[in-house]
């Protein structure tokens, strides 16, 4: 355990960031959630070869062990995906699709779409593999209950024109999607959840008193919006923010995880 008076492994952390995590700790039953990509994991071009930082990974490790502790994380990936590139104990909560699949301790939740929703997919696939067709180094990933456009490796123009067509495309064809702009990515569902809604679901099972919440993408501002005053928001990265605090990015977030569970470990071996 670090000497948490005067962290040296923390020196780019805010000190009100540091306070406000040392309030935190005392909290009796603390979730800790969390987004995967940009946030414990550095983003990248391939998303299956995506990993959390190892110092992140120990950190959500050794919250995990905690009493009266939680850990979960909230991603917008599939949650097959999420499984693979986590690589976390059953133990830790997951959250695929904004919400739309559960890993909680009862194993076996699963996505039951109905009729309608299956033949809206349908409609919703054939269009937007049309779109990603259309422009190079632009892809389609199917999830639960739609697709997401992804044009990270492709040009400026080309990303910014894709967005515009799909928009435009699945508006002509279908009403009422839910449709999320995150980084080079457009989301469409047949489906509307969201990651505030999901941290409010995680609160009420895991009888939390507080959260800490991080994310670095739009689609975190949900969760960020459904914080109350007891809870601490970090934004990982740039971009406006309803956050309480902000980082430079994953390893600032690794160090943060840090030290909140040696602010707790403390407090647990207090009580």
């Amino acid at each position: 355990m670090v000497d948490v008076d005067t962290p040296p492994n923390f020196s780019r952390l805010p000190e009100p960031f540091i306070g406000a995590l040392r309030e935190l700790a005392r909290t009796r039953r603390l979730l800790v959630a969390l987004d995967f990509d940009g946030t414990l994991a550095p983003e990248v071009d391939a998303p299956e070869h995506a990993r959390a930082l190892p110092e992140a990974r120990a950190a959500v490790l050794r919250l995990n062990d905690m009493p009266n502790t939680r850990v979960a994380l909230v991603s917008g990936r599939a949650l097959d995906s999420l499984i693979e590139v986590s690589d976390l104990p059953d133990s830790v909560l997951l959250v695929g699709s904004h919400g739309i699949e559960l890993r909680l301790d009862n194993p076996g939740d699963s996505v039951t779409l109905n009729t309608t929703e299956f033949e809206r997919i349908d409609v919703l696939g054939e269009v937007l593999n049309e779109v990603a067709n259309s422009f190079d180094e632009v892809w389609l990933e199917e999830k639960p209950a739609g697709f997401a456009l992804h044009t990270r490796l492709a040009s400026e123009r080309n990303s910014r024109i894709a967005h515009l067509v799909a928009r435009s495309e699945t508006a002509a064809e279908l009403d009422d999607l839910t449709i999320r702009s995150g980084k080079n990515v457009l989301e469409f569902s047949v489906r509307s959840t969201t990651k505030g809604e999901a941290v409010e679901h995680l609160r009420t099972y895991t009888k939390a008193t507080a959260v800490f919440y991080a994310g670095d993408d739009v689609t975190d501002e949900d969760a960020f919006a459904a914080l109350g005053a007891d809870d601490v928001g970090l934004k990982s990265g740039h971009g406006s923010t309803l956050a309480n605090f902000r980082v430079a990015g994953p390893i600032d977030v690794a160090r943060a995880l840090n030290l909140l569970a040696d602010l707790r470990e403390g407090d647990v071996h207090e009580q």
